[in-house]
């Protein structure tokens, strides 16, 4: 794929994940191109249909996510890579919940829902390694933890709260994993 043609896919997934995330439903490809300084036309040369873009759009959100994980792990140790991820998850949460509703059928498509997973097993294994070490409880299952991220990701998506609010909240679950 040539430069410009990368950038211009890059700058329309941006625009992506901020109008569906925002907008929901009613975001519209139009505005994605607006957004990302394209013409209708590049958009749907390189996702012909929206449903396509949302899934790549999706794909790419859990491809950052494992990135930043890894990213974490190696610079400061489990726990705060453990933290930081379940931040970062309810951060982006409620843009993630926003379009995965608008995909056709409701569910992951195949490539998003491995991504998906793989991601869930890279926050079990930081669980495990932090509860190991001592960091944090070792009574919590990964599914307790996703069921709490859910829980803030899903609020934020219908209230959009203030985000000191939605800030000491995160805090309040962290602290809560705390030994």
């Amino acid at each position: 794929m040539r430069a410009n043609a990368a950038a211009n896919r890059e700058r329309i997934l941006d625009a992506a994940a901020e109008v569906f995330g925002k907008q929901g439903s009613a975001g519209s490809t139009e505005e994605v191109a607006r957004r990302a300084k394209v013409g209708i036309g590049t958009v749907f040369r390189h996702f012909p249909t929206k449903a396509d873009l949302i899934e790549a759009a999706l794909l790419r959100h859990f491809e950052q996510l494992a990135g930043q994980i890894a990213t974490n792990l190696q610079a400061d140790g489990p726990q705060h890579a453990l933290f930081a991820t379940i931040t970062m998850m309810v951060e982006t949460g409620a843009t993630k919940l926003s379009m995965a509703s608008l995909l056709p059928d409701g569910s992951f498509p195949p490539a998003v829902r491995q991504a998906s997973d793989e991601v869930r097993a890279m926050v079990a294994a930081l669980l495990a390694r932090a509860a190991r070490e001592g960091n944090v409880r070792d009574d919590i299952s990964v599914d307790e933890v996703y069921l709490l991220i859910r829980a803030l990701a899903q609020t934020s998506a219908l209230t959009r709260p203030d985000p000191k609010t939605l800030d000491a909240s995160i805090q309040i679950l962290l602290k809560g994993l705390q030994r």
